[in-house]
């Protein structure tokens, strides 16, 4: 039972049309969470399976979220983190993948994937994202004006990650849709808004992300190849290796976790570059001495990934706050990442902010992203290419948002030189 009632109003994180706010405001109210002494509790959503589901509590303080990544026995993710509510069996076996698991299985598929991230592998990967965004930005710089999101911000990572893959070129399209399908997060623009229909439309994206991977592995395991589908078939752990299943769910997790937040911190970083020109002008003037710090304050600003859920395994007390076991926790990053207890002037824009200990790719502990590495390579490699060959370049209307309580992000942006 929760300690208190839970949160209604206009602080109620569960109400869709609290996505929908402006972002300002959107903040202005994890101010007034993080301001809240007593535990927040909040009615669960509507289930999009027809079950009747708990609420959950917030974190949204960043001293809490650390506290919590760092102690995964106890604030488990075995029963699912992308979702407030559970999933049915069925959809476990295709979302299975390791930031749904908790150790020892946990630790032994990130070993025997990180045997796929050789020194001669990871160099491939930093020519391959060099490659794409010089091609890229040629393009765009042809074509003088466009649709940053479409052209630029989606087309870089998940071109990067099917050319490390080994997934060819006719199957961008495919692998596309079903990416932007999976976290839609209920975007009536991108999925239907009957239950049912959403349910079969997220089914579709899965099982065909799947099954290509399925018929790829075959192929590598009889000619493999210089990619990374090759590598993970052959990957070798104490004798354990990769089952076809796990293979799915990891391309599942790298085309969508990948994919998704280099392609909204890439977008949310042009419209940040054209609102702040003083931090574009102060980037510009030393772009090689301070595009890291940059890119930093970008995922810090954004938080491209909103929320992480967690499952409390055992009656615990954190920070003052009891939790009792069964209780579902979602760990809000972008809350955590604009906290008066760790950032000074949280609300300013400012890429000199140094320390800056966000967690835009999670809190410390055995979850922290995988991918960060590459992502932080493609969000710098991408603004070098654009903004050194085209300094101009300026978004040049408003952003359409992603109406979603998981993800921040941008579904077009118009820009121009």
């Amino acid at each position: 039972m929760p300690a208190s009632a839970p949160i209604t109003g206009d602080l109620d994180l569960s109400r869709d049309d609290f996505w929908a706010r402006p972002h300002e405001r959107r903040h202005a109210a994890y101010a007034r969470l993080r301001a809240m002494t007593a535990p927040l509790f909040f009615e669960a959503p509507p289930s999009p399976y027809g079950k009747d589901e708990a609420g959950y509590y917030a974190l949204v303080r960043h001293a809490d979220i650390v506290e919590a990544s760092r102690n995964p026995r106890i604030f488990s993710s075995a029963s699912g983190t992308t979702s407030i509510t559970d999933r049915p069996a069925e959809m476990n076996e295709f979302f299975g993948s390791m930031i749904h698991m908790d150790d020892p299985r946990h630790g032994r598929l990130r070993r025997i994937v990180s045997r796929g991230f050789t020194p001669r592998m990871i160099r491939k990967f930093e020519e391959d994202v060099q490659k794409a965004a010089a091609a890229i930005a040629g393009k765009t710089l042809a074509a003088g004006t466009g649709e940053f999101v479409a052209d630029v911000a989606a087309r870089l990572p998940l071109k990067v990650i099917c050319d490390m893959m080994g997934v060819g070129d006719e199957h961008y399209d495919m692998v596309l849709r079903a990416s932007i399908i999976i976290l839609a997060g209920g975007d009536p623009e991108l999925v239907s808004q009957d239950m049912d229909t959403a349910r079969a439309q997220l089914m579709a994206s899965v099982q065909a992300m799947t099954g290509l991977m399925r018929t790829l592995a075959a192929e590598r395991e009889a000619g493999p190849r210089d990619d990374l589908i090759s590598a993970l078939v052959s990957a070798n752990v104490d004798g354990e290796r990769l089952t076809p299943e796990e293979l799915g769910s990891f391309f599942i997790l790298l085309t969508v976790a990948g994919n998704e937040t280099t392609r909204n911190a890439l977008s949310h970083a042009l419209v940040l570059l054209t609102e702040h020109p003083d931090q574009r002008e102060f980037l510009m003037a030393d772009f090689e001495g301070r595009i890291d710090a940059a890119v930093e304050e970008v995922i810090r600003y954004a938080s491209p990934i909103i929320w992480m859920r967690r499952t409390v395994t055992a009656d615990t007390v954190l920070n003052g706050q009891s939790f009792a076991e069964g209780d579902k926790v979602l760990m809000f990053y972008q809350s955590a990442n604009r906290d008066e207890a760790v950032f000074t002037d949280p609300d300013r824009f400012d890429i000199t902010r140094s320390p800056n200990p966000h967690v835009g790719f999670g809190g410390p502990g055995p979850h922290f992203c995988l991918g960060a590495h590459l992502a932080r390579r493609e969000i710098r490699v991408m603004l070098r290419e654009l903004l050194t060959r085209a300094p101009a370049v300026r978004a040049s209307g408003d952003p359409a948002y992603l109406r979603s309580s998981f993800l921040n992000g941008i579904k077009r942006l118009p820009y121009e030189f």
